[in-house]
């Protein structure tokens, strides 16, 4: 019961990794306002809010009825995004690239800016994860604009946290490698209906995709007072992935390695 006691916001929390994370915390003893611009299902314990993490009015009210309601703010886990499609760098449009780093990038700051002042006002220290990718450490994993964003996104908490500074607030973020999602679905639903469902994740030396559970578990421990010293960082969870730079892999015959 690491956060016992505790309040938290986890954007889009309607499925997927922000679902997830929620319900984690949950389980953990935090007391939850999931925020989504989709309906959350419902859940015991749970409180849950209508809202776009990209529009600052929202987040004021999101923070706001974490004070009202829940006394505070302890945890603001800004995971909400979108991918914005696979279209080529020269076949996006402005509001394309507009949109994405609105909701993305624009949405972190936003809960960073907001949630961080909420602790500050009260006097307490407090924890901020922000959702990033594997997809804003190099290229291959994302859309330009999805990936840009995720890039700001590792940026910006190492400026945070040096923003934050003497405060006891941390700010961090999650690289999440290949999880299934509603975000991934089709990619999933295409390699399975193509027979191809055994070589999702393959690349990884762990040779599968990601759960939104495992993503869940690294946003808690960067959330609790386990990842007290950790701050300003960008935890990767992505199978070993980025482990490397791209090679031909071993022949294999049996156990031995030629």
């Amino acid at each position: 019961m690491r956060f016992d006691g505790k309040a938290a916001i986890v954007t889009g929390a309607a499925s997927g990794i922000g679902r997830a994370a929620a319900q984690r915390l949950l389980s953990e003893g935090a007391r939850v306002i999931a925020v989504d611009r989709q309906p959350i299902p419902p859940a015991e314990g749970m409180l849950s809010m209508t809202g776009d993490a990209g529009d600052e009015a929202d987040v004021v009210a999101m923070v706001r009825m974490a004070q009202d309601r829940l006394g505070g703010l302890d945890v603001m886990v800004a995971n909400a995004g979108i991918s914005g499609g696979l279209a080529g760098l020269f076949d996006s449009s402005i509001d394309d690239w507009t949109d994405v780093l609105r909701v993305n990038l624009i949405g972190a700051f936003l809960a960073i800016r907001h949630g961080a002042r909420a602790m500050l006002d009260a006097g307490a220290s407090g924890a901020i994860v922000c959702t990033a990718s594997v997809a804003g450490l190099r290229a291959g994993a994302g859309g330009a604009a999805y990936s840009a964003s995720k890039a700001g996104i590792i940026n910006l908490v190492a400026n945070a946290a040096q923003q934050l500074t003497g405060t006891g607030i941390r700010v961090n973020a999650v690289c999440p490698g290949l999880i299934e999602t509603g975000m991934t679905g089709p990619l999933y639903a295409h390699a399975r209906a193509k027979g191809r469902g055994d070589r999702i994740g393959a690349l990884n030396p762990l040779q599968r995709g990601g759960d939104a559970d495992e993503i869940a578990a690294a946003i808690a421990f960067l959330a609790s007072a386990d990842a007290a010293y950790v701050n300003g960082q960008a935890l990767v969870v992505d199978g070993g992935l980025s482990s490397s730079l791209p090679f031909a892999a071993p022949r294999r015959v049996g156990k031995a390695t030629f």
